[in-house]
């Protein structure tokens, strides 16, 4: 496990403990893609992993089972004409669209999904 930016680092290892080796190297593999794109810091919650930029969370890492990862990109439209996103939904109330991504082998951080990640982490 690399070391990350976070800002409760026995939070993480807590959240991360227990996990499956396939869904440590899948988050590993995230993170370590999304560092390649622009500076994140993870912040651990009691159920979630929110990834943020300096300003905001801009991912949100929901899932871990014994193969994927799952993660969901809030937007504020919904970008249907992609490959990448199994589910698109607004947040009830909201002009928010959350995006859920699951990955299930290295190679679905693909261009594609990269490209969703930079923007992310540049919205407003």
């Amino acid at each position: 496990m690399a070391n990350y930016d976070t800002d409760d680092p026995n939070g993480l290892s807590g959240f991360l403990s227990g996990r499956s080796k396939i869904s440590l190297d899948l988050f590993d593999h995230f993170i370590n893609e999304y560092q390649k794109l622009a500076p994140i810091t993870l912040h651990p919650a009691k159920t979630m992993i929110g990834v943020g930029n300096p300003h905001k969370r801009i991912a949100w890492i929901t899932q871990f089972g014994k193969n994927f990862v799952h993660v969901v990109f809030p937007f504020d439209r919904p970008y249907e004409d992609n490959l990448c996103f199994q589910k698109i939904a607004q947040v009830p109330g909201q002009q928010q669209f959350n995006h859920h991504f699951r990955m299930l082998q290295k190679e679905d951080v693909n261009d594609e999904v990269r490209e969703f990640m930079k923007k992310a982490w540049n919205q407003d």
